[in-house]
């Protein structure tokens, strides 16, 4: 059965704020905030599978020092661009 929706995105809001890196912590708490409800399911997939990766590997990405795999691509800089709202 699928997870209903309200359910993954609480739950992706959750592992968006319990990263293990503080930096993390901040960048992806601000984009799930900021966008999750409005992603299609497709993308959550996708914020999903990034969630899986590795902080180090994340926050390289994020700050621009390593190009991010193409499935991610547009997903990182979208979280790289999204504004802080607090």
């Amino acid at each position: 059965m699928p997870e209903p929706r309200d359910t993954r995105l609480r739950r992706l809001t959750m592992r968006s704020m319990r990263r293990g890196i503080r930096e993390m912590d901040i960048l992806m708490s601000r984009y799930a905030a900021a966008r999750l409800d409005g992603l299609s399911d497709a993308d959550l997939d996708i914020y999903d599978a990034l969630l899986e990766e590795n902080d180090q590997d994340l926050y390289q990405w994020v700050s621009g020092q390593v190009p991010a795999p193409e499935q991610y691509r547009a997903m990182i800089g979208d979280i790289a661009a999204t504004p802080d709202t607090a």
